[in-house]
């Protein structure tokens, strides 16, 4: 599609603010937390999963922060909250921004490739504002080769001429957890203690500058920097900062405004929001703002789905961004920090199978602390993999927040069940064809009862009526058919499975079914097993009257289906 080039382009991807502004792409203005910011302390971490905008809201506050930005304020800023509403220190910092990501490197070339990259950006800085200072200064600062010299000079020629300093350090931790996840506990440990550079580093940062803020996506280095560096203001559970990255609903809801306006989008607002928000919403991370504040939707998600949707017309053919599949992989490397990984995969099998877990989440904690079991849950939280729920008194029930995040945890699970009992994908593959398209069902139901059977038979621990949820979500989720929606809220109720056609990318699709699993115990009666029976019966029926359930299904039949399980085996399946 054409787009008129006075219409907003989407800034699918863009973390320079400075592009953005000056290319007229579409920005969701986060601009009114820097007062917030500066009234939080003048040395800050900030955290945050991947892919939520850290990097464009750091590059927009050097931008606003910089004494040489000046001139350039009404174009980079018009029409923004904060150009209204200035702060005091606006345009007062010489500012240093580093991107650790930029640096990592295999364990034996760590060191010069994070002294090549610093050394890289302090010259461009000191020949940056080298005109605010006395004739010989670029000259005096190229004779020091060493880091801690310049960094020294720099520090002490700042404040001898008074101009404050900004630290700005995006994916602060990126080069520690590249090393922990690659290299394990024992080289992060140097890397980070007693004579580590990279501890070593940080340390000589505060006396040199008058504000600092590192955003990363994990506490892990946290603790072993700021023991010696004695700052750091952890605001990433503080309330005031709960929506400053990612996008409320309602910005959701602004940007696909602007695009029907501008003729691009022809889908109704609730029709997309609706869409997205099993995907990619549902996101909290304060506790004192579960009752005050919307979800939060995983921004770089909503910019992939509607720049989609303006230049193709519909969803994309895959509703999870392909960029995503590296966070499965690092949730493997969290698994296996334990040495054999039991416990830690026996916790990923809990939250999959009953969708949470009660908990608490630490602000912080060193690395010789990062097997202690009770700290997983900690680090899902902070890769997203978990979101704060609700709370249970003192504790947190910390649940998957989204399907995207689901499908990863199903994803490990597959593998475990591949692993105890392979099955034939590519069979299954073609029974999902014959249940969606034909409506045969049957076929579908029994391979997927005697995988279950085959699967637990040879592992007692995985039994009872969450595991077979679990077991009936990691296979269910296989289908590109049906979005499985599990633990769907219909009618007041929640039903454990509503599979409802992919219609945009599968019209052809012509059934879609409303599951709900029984489970009965080894020594339920036949008494019991009927009862059991008309209670599901009226529940699914019940679910089948939800005005949503048409909405979603359109023109495919609905086929309401109840699956009663005694132990490893299917003992009736019927539809209704």
């Amino acid at each position: 599609m054409v787009m008129n080039s006075d219409i907003k382009r989407i800034p699918y991807g863009v973390s320079d603010f400075k592009q953005l502004r000056r290319e007229n792409l579409y920005y969701v203005d986060k601009s009114m937390y820097i007062d917030r910011l500066e009234q939080a302390g003048h040395f800050l971490f900030f955290i945050r999963p991947r892919r939520f905008g850290k990097s464009l809201f750091l590059n927009m506050l050097a931008a606003y922060y910089d004494i040489e930005g000046q001139q350039q304020w009404d174009e980079l800023f018009g029409g923004l909250y904060v150009h209204e509403h200035p702060t005091r220190e606006r345009g007062q910092y010489q500012v240093l921004k580093f991107d650790f990501s930029q640096a990592s490197g295999d364990v034996d070339s760590l060191y010069n490739r994070l002294d090549a990259y610093m050394a890289i950006i302090m010259d461009n800085f000191v020949r940056k504002y080298a005109h605010y200072y006395h004739d010989c200064y670029l000259e005096d600062y190229e004779r020091r080769k060493d880091f801690n010299d310049k960094l020294l000079y720099i520090g002490a020629q700042a404040r001898e001429h008074g101009y404050p300093l900004y630290l700005i350090i995006d994916e602060y931790d990126n080069f520690t957890n590249n090393v922990l996840a690659e290299y394990g506990e024992a080289v992060y440990h140097k890397l980070t203690h007693a004579t580590g550079f990279y501890r070593d580093l940080f340390k000589k940062f505060k006396p040199n500058f008058d504000r600092i803020l590192m955003l990363g996506v994990s506490p892990v280095t946290m603790d072993d920097l700021t023991s010696g560096y004695n700052i750091a203001r952890a605001i990433t559970m503080d309330d005031r900062f709960n929506m400053m990255l990612g996008f409320s609903e309602t910005e959701v809801r602004e940007i696909i405004r602007y695009y029907q306006q501008a003729g691009l989008i022809r889908q109704s607002e609730d029709e997309l929001v609706e869409d997205m928000r099993p995907w990619y919403d549902n996101y909290c991370f304060a506790r004192a703002s579960l009752q005050r504040d919307p979800k939060m939707f995983n921004s770089d998600m909503v910019l992939y789905y509607l720049n989609n949707v303006i230049d193709h017309g519909n969803r994309p053919e895959e509703i999870i961004d392909p960029n995503t599949r590296t966070d499965y992989k690092k949730m493997k490397k969290l698994i296996s920090l334990d040495g054999t990984g039991t416990y830690r995969a026996s916790i990923i099998n809990r939250i999959a199978e009953q969708g949470y877990i009660i908990g608490t989440v630490e602000e912080s904690f060193p690395a010789e602390r990062l097997t202690d079991q009770h700290l997983f849950v900690s680090l899902l939280y902070y890769y997203g993999m978990l979101t704060i729920g609700d709370t249970i008194g003192a504790m947190l029930k910390l649940i998957i927040p989204n399907n995207n995040v689901r499908q990863q945890y199903y994803g490990y699970l597959m593998e475990e069940y591949q692993f105890i009992h392979p099955v034939d994908l590519s069979q299954l593959s073609m029974l999902f064809h014959y249940a969606a398209l034909d409506g045969d069902w049957h076929p579908l139901f029994d391979y997927i009862g005697q995988a279950y059977h085959d699967a637990t038979a040879v592992r007692s621990l995985i039994e009872g009526e969450r595991n077979l949820q679990g077991f009936m979500n990691a296979y269910l989720t296989l289908t590109p058919y049906w979005m499985t929606q599990p633990e769907t809220e219909l009618a007041h109720g929640y039903c454990d499975f509503f599979l409802m056609p992919d219609l945009a990318r599968y019209p052809m699709v012509q059934h879609s079914y409303i599951v709900e699993l029984k489970y009965l115990k080894q020594d339920a009666t036949e008494q019991d097993a009927q009862q059991q029976w008309a209670e599901a019966v009226e529940q699914i029926k019940h679910y089948a009257e939800d005005k949503k359930v048409r909405h979603y299904i359109r023109d495919t039949r609905l086929h309401l289906i109840i699956a009663q399980v005694r132990g490893y085996t299917w003992e009736r399946v019927e539809e209704v």
